[in-house]
C-alpha cells in the first residue's frame, strides 16, 4: 500500500488544522499556526532542522504536540504508544523543567535489534540507552504504583532509542520543555531487543521490581564504555514513569489500551551517532542480562 506524501497530508490537513486554531481559547494564542505545523513536519520528514519554536506557555507545547500528531498519523497510521521524556532529573535540570513530558511513537519508528540506520537519520540524531514496557491490561490506567503497572505490563523490553531534537537550535535556553513536547519530544526511530516477560508470580513481581531500580546500564560504542547508567536515574524507579504518563494523559483525555509501548526515558546521556560504529547497551541485574544493538552507516 502507497503511503500518501507530506504534501498530500498538508493539504487535507490543513483546512482542519486551521478550524483547530480558531477554536482555541486565548491561553493557546501562542500555540502553532497550521502553516508552522506543515512546515515542521515537512522539515521533520526532509530531516533538515526546523525552526525553534518560541514563546510557548505549557499548554502551547500541548496545543502544537496534538497539531504535530495529526500529520504524523495521516503518515504512519495510529500510534503504537508513547514515550515519556525528561523522566531522568538530570535532562529535567538541562531543560530547567521540572516534569516528564510525552510524545507519541508509530510502528514504523520501531525497528528490531541489530538492525543498520543511517547515523544521519533525522536533522538533530542522537541515541541513547532506553526501555520499553507493553501494555497487557486496561486497568494500568488506574496504576498509582509501580507494582500497579508491573501487574498491567506483559512485557518489558531492552531499548536503544533514536531520538531527533530536530530544531535549529537543540540547546537550552533556546530549545525549552514546552518546545519539546510542541515536536513531539524527539521521537524518530528505536530498536528493540527481545523481551522479557513480567512474572507471574507475585513475589517474582517484586523481586523484578527492585532488579528495574537496580540494574546497570553499559553503553558501549565500538565495543568501548561510553557511559553508564542505573534504573533508578529514571524518576527514582522506571516504573514511575508510567505511574506519571496514565495521570497525565487522563488530564488529556487519553488512555491506555493493552498492546500499548511505552518508552521510559534516558538511562544514559543522548549520543551523537557517528558512521561505522556499532552501538549496544547491557541491562545487568535483568534476566539474562540482556542487550540490544545497532550500527550505524
Amino acid at each position: 500500500m502507497t503511503k500518501p506524501t507530506l504534501a498530500g497530508c498538508a493539504r487535507a490537513l490543513a483546512c482542519m488544522l486551521a478550524a483547530s486554531v480558531l477554536a482555541t481559547p486565548a491561553a493557546h494564542a501562542a500555540c502553532m499556526s497550521p502553516a508552522q505545523v506543515v512546515a515542521m513536519a515537512n522539515d521533520y520528514m526532509q530531516r533538515q532542522p526546523t525552526p525553534n519554536p518560541e514563546g510557548l506557555s505549557v499548554a502551547d507545547g500541548e496545543c502544537s504536540r496534538a497539531k504535530f500528531n495529526s500529520i504524523l498519523q495521516a503518515l504512519f497510521g495510529p500510534p503504537v504508544g508513547y514515550k515519556v521524556g525528561l523522566s531522568n532529573r538530570a535532562v529535567q535540570k538541562r531543560f530547567d523543567y521540572d516534569a516528564p513530558v510525552w510524545g507519541m511513537l508509530y510502528a514504523p519508528m520501531l525497528l528490531r535489534s541489530g538492525e543498520t540506520v543511517d547515523a544521519a537519520f533525522g536533522a538533530r540524531p542522537l541515541y541513547e540507552a532506553d526501555m520499553l514496557v507493553r501494555v497487557s491490561d486496561a486497568a494500568i490506567n488506574k496504576a498509582r504504583t509501580p507494582i500497579d503497572v508491573l501487574e498491567a505490563i506483559d512485557q518489558v523490553i531492552p531499548f536503544i532509542e533514536l531520538p531527533d531534537l530536530m530544531v535549529q537550535s537543540p540547546a537550552p535556553p533556546v530549545l525549552t520543555g514546552a518546545g519539546i513536547v510542541a515536536v513531539n519530544v524527539g521521537a524518530r526511530l528505536g530498536v528493540m531487543g527481545a523481551p522479557i516477560p513480567v512474572p507471574i508470580l507475585r513475589a517474582e513481581r517484586f523481586s523484578m521490581l527492585e532488579s528495574l531500580r537496580d540494574m546497570d546500564i553499559t553503553v558501549r560504542a565500538d565495543a568501548m564504555t561510553v557511559d553508564r547508567g542505573k534504573g533508578s536515574d529514571v524518576l527514582g524507579q522506571p516504573l514511575e514513569a508510567v505511574v506519571w504518563l496514565v495521570q497525565d494523559l487522563a488530564r488529556d483525555g487519553r488512555a491506555l489500551k493493552p498492546g500499548d509501548l511505552i518508552s521510559l526515558g534516558s538511562f544514559s546521556r543522548l549520543l551523537p551517532p557517528a558512521r561505522g560504529v556499532a552501538v549496544e547497551v547491557e541491562y545487568k541485574g535483568l534476566p539474562g542480562n540482556p542487550r540490544v544493538a545497532v550500527t550505524f552507516r
